[in-house]
Parts: C-alpha cells; sequence; structure tokens
C-alpha cells in the first residue's frame, strides 16, 4: 500500500479530510504520479518497491492503521519533493535586466528510511507563459542542492513574468519535474 498522504497534504494543503493512499501491487514497479495544485504541475517518475512492515515506524503509522481496519504493510514511496528559494525582493519580484540566482533542494518524506540522493537538477525558464523554454546554468551547491543562475530580461520582454521549470533525477533513477507557469515577475 502507498501512503500519499504526505505529498497531498503538502501539494493540496491539508484541508481537513485531504489524507488519501491507495494499493499497488506487491511487486516493485514504475509509476507516474502527477499533480496540478494552482497551475503548478507536477510529475513523478518512480520505481515502488515492495512494502514490509518494518518500512512504516511506530511513531508515523500507515493511513490504514489510523483510519481504519487495514493491517497491510505500505511504506511511503521515493518523491523527490522540490524547495526554492528564489532570492527575490520582499514584493516577490526580481531586478530586471540583471543575473539573479535561484536556490533549489530536493527533499523525500520523513518517512522514506532509505534516502536517496538528487544527483542532477535541469532548470529552465519561459518568458511567454510556457510557450518556448530556455535552459538556464545550474551548478551542484551542496546535498541535493543546486543553484541555477537566471538572465532576467528588460521588464517588457518578460510581459507575463518569468516562469521554471525544474526537473531532478535521484541516485535511484526516480525524477521529476515541476513547471511554474508564473515564478515571479520583474521590476
Amino acid at each position: 500500500m502507498l501512503l500519499a498522504a504526505a505529498a497531498v497534504m503538502v501539494l493540496s494543503g491539508c484541508k481537513g479530510g485531504d489524507l488519501v493512499s491507495y494499493d499497488l501491487p506487491a511487486k516493485s514497479a514504475r509509476y507516474t504520479f502527477e499533480t496540478n495544485t494552482d497551475g503548478v504541475k507536477t510529475v513523478w517518475h518512480y520505481t515502488s518497491a515492495t512494502a514490509t512492515k518494518d518500512d512504516a515506524p511506530t511513531q508515523s503509522p500507515c493511513i490504514g492503521e489510523l483510519v481504519g481496519s487495514n493491517q497491510a504493510a505500505c511504506r511511503p514511496e521515493p518523491l523527490i519533493f522540490l524547495r526554492y528559494d528564489l532570492g527575490l525582493a520582499l514584493d516577490n519580484t526580481a531586478k530586471a535586466g540583471e543575473d539573479h540566482q535561484v536556490t533549489v533542494v530536493g527533499y523525500y518524506q520523513q518517512r522514506l528510511t532509505d534516502l536517496p540522493e538528487v544527483t542532477s537538477l535541469k532548470a529552465e525558464t519561459t518568458l511567454d507563459g510556457g510557450s518556448t523554454w530556455h535552459p538556464a546554468t545550474t551548478r551542484a551547491t551542496g546535498e541535493n542542492t543546486f543553484t541555477t543562475t537566471i538572465k532576467d530580461p528588460r521588464r517588457d520582454q518578460a510581459a507575463k513574468g518569468v516562469g521554471l521549470r525544474i526537473s531532478a533525477t535521484d541516485s535511484q533513477g526516480d525524477t521529476v519535474t515541476q513547471t511554474i507557469p508564473t515564478a515571479y515577475t520583474l521590476r
């Protein structure tokens, strides 16, 4: 059984009864999980593993143990989540015509016991709402941490703001691609 509650809580803001879990076949397989929250699209490709009773720590039990009678083994899946420091001013803008840095950190659910390493990250920007994408220079700057340099254009060249598409891969071959149509505007 897959415990998707953490992903749903993070992505939906957890409005009370938003805890969701679902069954996956017992044997390991490759899956795609997609969400679209407030226009931000996230797509994960990951390989599940066979759940064992040891995968659910007692301090963080499976959802079936909490709200139902399902006692089947469950485990969190190795979904890569992304946290951003966009390097913006207090009004969530960046200065037009200058370079600025964005830091992206890949992380996993706390319940996951065997943490992979995020091995690569690719960043792209769009100035036209996603019709065209342009690569941004990215480098590893720490454990699961990457910094990308965005060359912000003149304000009139990005009337819709600057959008980001971030793709990350980990040491187990799992991936995430997150598309933020308008990450920030220019001043």
